[in-house]
């Protein structure tokens, strides 16, 4: 039986609902019962993704210690959801914020942080070594030394980052009553991914952690490709990836995220964005692996309306994933 997240009680203000997220039965998308699929719907955040939690422990701490005060300026590297995320809380907490980004940023997402108050900060030129991703943090540099009184939240390599996610880990197995054999996480900065691992480590699971990777990205030692849909994968080594706590790893390509994506909404009704799908169809790729009964869970990261002008626009699939055709017909068809 599955606890339901559902607080009877009333949050002082919008930063304490974040987290405690519902998990979801995925009993249609598989089109078998071999082994149990279920969601952790981190779209439910408030500012819709996993990244808020991030945002969120990163800024407390940040606060705990000293290292910035009401009225500083918050830089961060972000494709989006981090973006909004730290968008939300420094609002609330009285900070400024500066993301940089590249032009991979949806206009949905830009429109969002505009609303919030941040400042948008847009490379344009890749670097030769790291690509946007490169061109991006040098960016970041350069505006922590020319701003007074700023702070650079480092997703990439604040140990915050993955210490978030323990207690999402505990939330995960607090509702499925400790019985989980398989989590899918996708990477980017791999700290939701090393925090999971870290606490599986450290509580000594019998938990297999699948990373799920980007065809394109460097993580795992594959060759720097060009990719299209953000939120997952990188153009650089993680500062937190430890291979030796990662039972296996699947890479998907983008037609894999979008045709996730719509099996997702087809079967499940639930709208999300290009890592839940790329989650969805590594769990098909790799279900061969898994025994039996087996209880596996991933994390549905985002909510999927920022993704209304690609991954679920049939003129954006058609142009710029055209091997998609094949792959799955959208509802109503083409």
């Amino acid at each position: 039986m599955i606890t339901q997240n559902i607080s009877d009680t009333v949050s002082e203000s919008i930063i304490e609902t974040i987290g405690h997220t519902p998990m979801v039965r995925l009993n249609k998308i598989l089109g078998h019962n071999k082994f149990n699929l279920l969601g952790k719907l981190e779209a439910a955040n408030p500012a819709g993704s996993i990244k808020d939690r991030t945002s969120l422990f990163i800024l407390q701490q940040a606060f705990a210690d000293g290292r910035i005060k009401k009225g500083d300026t918050v830089i961060e590297s972000s494709s989006g959801n981090m973006a909004v995320g730290l968008a939300q809380a420094c609002l609330y907490y009285g900070l400024n914020l500066i993301v940089v980004v590249d032009p991979k940023l949806n206009p949905h997402t830009e429109k969002i942080l505009k609303t919030y108050g941040a400042r948008i900060e847009k490379v344009t030129e890749p670097k030769k070594d790291g690509g946007f991703l490169a061109a991006r943090l040098e960016r970041v540099q350069y505006l922590l030394i020319s701003i007074p009184n700023s702070f650079w939240s480092n997703q990439y390599g604040n140990q915050d980052n993955p210490l978030t996610h323990h207690k999402t880990m505990t939330e995960i197995m607090d509702s499925l009553e400790g019985k989980l054999d398989y989590l899918f996480v996708a990477t980017s900065t791999c700290g939701t991914l090393m925090g999971c691992a870290d606490y599986i480590y450290e509580n000594n699971l019998d938990v297999k952690i699948i990373a799920v990777d980007a065809v394109g990205s460097v993580l795992f030692g594959g060759p720097p490709l060009k990719r299209l849909i953000p939120g997952h994968g990188a153009g650089v080594p993680s500062q937190f990836l430890d291979t030796k706590k990662i039972h296996d790893y699947v890479y998907v390509d983008d037609v894999d995220c979008a045709r996730g994506c719509w099996s997702l909404l087809e079967n499940e009704s639930i709208l999300c964005g290009g890592s839940s799908g790329g989650m969805i169809s590594a769990v098909k790729k790799y279900g061969k692996n898994i025994e039996a009964g087996s209880n596996c869970a991933l994390f549905l990261c985002d909510r999927g309306e920022r993704y209304l002008d690609t991954i679920y626009n049939k003129d954006w699939l058609l142009k710029e994933l055209p091997e998609s055709r094949n792959a799955f017909t959208p509802l109503g068809g083409w």
